[in-house]
């Protein structure tokens, strides 16, 4: 067996494991179906992960990792905040379609009762939100934990959207992502951009996202009727 220097059989196995967790799921998965799909023995393989959950937290931080930085680079691809809602939620079913398997370990974890696994979960919904809070709290004025809440809110559509999308969902990837951005958009622009957010971030588009649809034209805000005027003269 030829020797790898550690990071590279620590990544060999990492794949290998992913593989096997995918196809059998964390309970079925066995340590030695692992060692045999990376090709190593299992003394190899505990030489690098001291046990099974040890190995399957390895896979989930390295899952949460890419999709931070999948929701980062969103905000940061525009200034447009419409754009942004498109980018952000385009991220999270980018993940989920895609061909890797990572996104399973996130989305369709059947560990969600272990502590290790639900710890892991919140932390990376809690700092995506802290990224989407950042945005919100300089465009709107909101105090901190009001911008937080609507962050927060906003990462819920788009994780419990894009899990219920992976595995019971008929409609097409781009179809989906665009109603789930136009669902959010309409919620978000609800708010005024401060002086400062339409310095620092560009305007805020009305109506729908881009992308949207042909036949659907952009819905602009509603304007409510003029209230019956209720100045009377002097007596």
């Amino acid at each position: 067996m030829t020797r790898m220097p550690r990071e590279q059989r620590r990544a060999q196995l990492l794949d290998a494991a992913s593989e096997v967790f995918t196809r059998k799921g964390y309970h079925a998965a066995a340590m030695d179906d692992i060692a045999e799909a990376a090709g190593v023995s299992k003394p190899v393989l505990y030489q690098h992960f001291s046990s099974k959950l040890d190995l399957y937290l390895a896979l989930l931080d390295q899952a949460c990792d890419r999709l931070v930085d999948l929701v980062s680079e969103a905000l940061d691809s525009t200034d447009d905040n419409a754009e942004r809602v498109v980018a952000t939620m385009t991220a999270f079913y980018d993940m989920v379609s895609s061909e890797r398997a990572e996104f399973r370990l996130i989305f369709e974890s059947d560990l969600t009762g272990e502590a290790a696994v639900e710890e892991r979960i919140w932390r990376v919904n809690n700092d995506i939100a802290d990224r989407i809070a950042t945005v919100i709290a300089d465009d709107t004025g909101l105090g901190w934990d009001q911008s937080k809440l609507l962050a927060i809110s906003l990462v819920g559509i788009g994780h419990v959207s894009a899990r219920y999308w992976v595995t019971a969902g008929p409609v097409p990837v781009a179809e989906a992502r665009q109603l789930v951005s136009d669902l959010a958009w309409r919620g978000i622009a609800g708010f005024p951009l401060t002086q400062t957010g339409e310095h620092h971030h560009g305007h805020r588009t009305t109506g729908q996202p881009s992308g949207q649809p042909s036949g659907q034209p952009a819905v602009e805000p509603t304007t409510p009727p003029a209230d019956e005027p209720t100045d009377q003269e002097d007596s």
